[in-house]
C-alpha cells in the first residue's frame, strides 16, 4: 500500500493548488485524478484541428501588483503563460436583440466609469456609486486582497446578506443600465433574488482590473503547476478514479480506487464534488444531518455549450466577450422556459498561436437545467473508464438545442451561419461525466443571500483528517478556486504564514 502525507482528489485547479502549496512546504503529497488530463475545467480539446476550452475562457486580476498576479507569481505561472490582454475600452460587451447598442465593459475602474457613461448620459454618478461598492466589498474579504487579517465573516455578515438585482436596482431608475451592469451574470450563474451582491462583486472586480485571455487555452494552467509538483516530489496518478474511504478509528486511513488499489494518507483533501465525496464515507462516520444539508443545498445550473470551428479566413477574432440576450431582462436564464430557449448566449473566441484577424473557433454558452437530462442520466462517457453511446434521440436533442443557439447567434452576427465550417456540443452530462459535479453544475453550490451561512462550507469536515478544496467553498472561477486551495491549505501551514510567503514572491 503506497503511503503518503496528504493525498488529494481530484486534479482540478483547487487540488492542484493544494498540491503545489503542500509540496513546497515539505509535505509528500499524492494527487489522484479519474480522466487521462489534469485540470477539471482548465482542461481543453480539439475539434477539426480547432482548440477549446472547457471551462476557463477568460482570466482577471493579472496585470501587475493585482490579486490574482500575486498569487500565480507564487505558483511560479506569470513568466510560463501566455496571454493576450482583451481589447481595454470593452473586454465585455452586453447587447439585446431589437437594441441596436453595444454596451462596454471597460478595463480599469475610471475607464469603465468613463465608458459606460458616455453611453448612459446623466448616469455618471450612479455608476461611479455601483463602482465604489464593488470595490468596498472586495476589500472586505482579506485572502481576496492578500490581507492577514484573519475576520470572520460569518459573524459580520453585513454584505452577505444583500441580493445582487436588488442592490443594482438601488444605485439606478434606468433599467437599461441596470441590465447593463448585471449583463455577465452567466458568469456566476446569477439568480434574481437569490444571488449575494458579494458573489457578483467579487467576480466583476477582477476582471474590470484586468482581462486576459490565455494563448492555445488554459490547460497550460494545469500543465505548469503539474510539472512544478513533480519537480518537488509530488506524485500525480491520472487514470486513478476515488471509489471509497476506508477507516482506522475516527480517521480515514487510505482511499480505494475503482481498480482495487489503496493509498494510505495521514490526511486526505477532496477538490471532488462534496456530494460524491460524502458518498465515498461509510455510515456512521458523518451525521446524517450533515449529509442531508448537504445534499440538499442548491447547485448552480449548467449550461448546453455550442463549439464552432470556422472556415478559414471566415470570421474575424473578436478581442472581447458577447453576453446577448433575446429580451430586455438579463436575469430570465436561469428561470427559462424550454418553448423560448434560449433567452440568452455568452459568446467567446479563443486566441491560439496562429490568431491574426481572424477566429478559428467560437463557444456559444446558454443555461441549461440538468432535468432536460433525465431521458439519459443513466449514460456515462467518460473515456476510457466508461463510454457508452447515449442513443440517437440524444444526438437530435442536441443538434435541435445547437441548431437554436446558432439561430440566436445569427442576430446578433449577421451572416454567421456561412462563415461555420462545422459545430458540436456538450451538454450538462459533459460537465457531470468530465467535470465530476453530480449534475453538471457551472459553479457549484448556489449562494443565497437569504440564508448565507448555510452556503458557506468549511474546508474541515466533522472528519479530522479529511479536508475540502475547491468551488464550493469561497467562490467558483479561477481567483475564487485559488483562495480556497490557500484555505485549505492554511489548515496545515497557517494563513498568516502563507499569505507572507505568497507575497513575498511578488515583491
Amino acid at each position: 500500500m503506497n503511503k503518503y502525507d496528504i493525498v488529494i482528489i481530484g486534479s482540478g485547479l483547487g487540488g492542484l493548488c493544494c498540491g503545489y502549496i503542500l509540496s513546497k512546504e515539505g509535505f509528500n503529497v499524492c494527487i489522484l485524478e479519474k480522466n487521462r488530463q489534469l485540470g477539471g475545467s482548465l482542461q481543453i480539446f480539439s475539434r477539426d484541428k480547432a482548440l477549446f476550452d472547457t471551462g476557463i475562457h477568460y482570466i482577471g486580476g493579472l496585470d501587475k501588483g493585482q490579486n490574482l498576479n500575486q498569487y500565480f507569481q507564487y505558483f511560479g505561472l506569470m513568466d510560463k503563460l501566455k496571454l493576450k490582454r482583451m481589447d481595454m475600452d470593452a473586454f465585455d460587451v452586453i447587447s439585446f436583440e431589437g437594441d441596436d447598442r453595444r454596451y462596454h465593459h471597460a478595463q480599469g475602474y475610471d475607464n469603465f466609469v468613463n465608458v459606460l457613461a458616455g453611453q448612459f448620459p446623466g448616469e455618471r454618478e450612479n455608476i461611479q456609486r455601483y463602482t465604489y461598492k464593488i470595490r468596498e466589498i472586495c476589500d472586505y474579504f482579506p485572502l481576496y486582497r492578500l490581507g492577514e487579517d484573519q475576520k470572520d465573516l460569518l459573524t459580520t455578515s453585513g454584505f452577505l446578506e444583500t441580493d445582487t438585482r436588488t442592490y443594482i436596482e438601488s444605485v439606478t431608475s434606468n433599467q437599461k443600465l441596470q441590465n447593463v451592469l448585471a449583463g455577465s451574470n452567466p458568469l456566476y450563474a446569477g439568480v434574481p433574488n437569490r444571488t449575494p451582491l458579494y458573489v457578483h462583486a467579487l467576480v466583476v472586480n477582477t476582471y474590470i482590473e484586468s482581462s486576459w485571455k490565455c494563448i492555445d487555452g488554459g490547460a497550460q494552467i494545469s500543465k505548469h503547476l503539474s510539472q512544478s509538483i513533480k519537480a518537488m516530489g509530488g506524485t500525480i496518478l491520472n487514470y486513478s478514479e476515488a471509489k471509497q474511504f476506508h477507516f482506522r478509528g475516527a480517521d480515514i486511513e487510505s482511499v480505494e480506487l475503482t481498480n482495487g488499489t489503496r493509498i494510505e494518507a495521514k490526511h486526505f483533501i477532496s477538490n471532488a464534488d462534496i456530494s460524491r465525496t460524502l458518498e465515498m464515507v461509510e455510515g456512521g462516520h458523518v451525521r446524517p444531518a450533515y449529509r442531508s444539508r448537504i445534499n440538499g443545498l442548491d447547485n448552480t445550473i449548467s449550461a448546453f455549450i455550442v463549439n464552432i470551428v470556422f472556415k478559414k479566413n471566415a470570421f474575424p477574432y473578436l478581442n472581447h466577450n458577447c453576453y446577448h440576450y433575446s429580451t430586455n431582462d438579463v436575469w430570465c436564464g436561469t428561470t427559462y422556459a424550454e418553448e423560448t430557449w434560449p433567452d440568452g448566449i455568452a459568446v467567446f473566441t479563443a486566441p491560439n498561436s496562429r490568431t491574426g484577424e481572424y477566429a478559428d473557433s467560437m463557444t456559444v454558452m446558454s443555461y441549461m437545467n440538468y432535468s432536460e437530462m433525465q431521458k439519459w442520466a443513466g449514460t456515462f462517457s467518460t473515456i476510457p473508464n466508461k463510454v457508452e453511446f447515449r442513443g440517437e434521440e440524444y444526438e437530435e436533442f442536441k443538434q435541435i438545442k445547437s441548431e437554436k443557439i446558432i439561430d440566436l447567434l445569427e442576430k446578433r452576427f449577421p451572416g454567421i451561419r456561412s462563415s461555420i465550417h462545422s459545430y458540436s456540443a456538450s451538454t450538462p452530462l459533459t460537465y457531470r461525466d468530465y467535470i465530476g459535479s453530480r449534475d453538471g453544475t457551472l459553479y457549484g453550490i448556489l449562494k443565497d443571500y437569504k440564508d448565507p451561512l448555510k452556503t458557506f462550507i468549511t474546508p474541515k469536515t466533522k472528519i479530522p483528517n479529511l479536508f475540502l478544496t475547491g468551488q464550493n467553498l469561497n467562490l467558483h472561477g479561477v481567483l475564487g478556486v485559488t483562495v480556497s486551495a490557500v484555505v485549505t491549505c492554511a489548515e496545515f501551514v497557517g494563513q498568516v504564514n502563507l499569505v507572507r510567503k505568497i507575497k513575498a514572491a511578488s515583491a
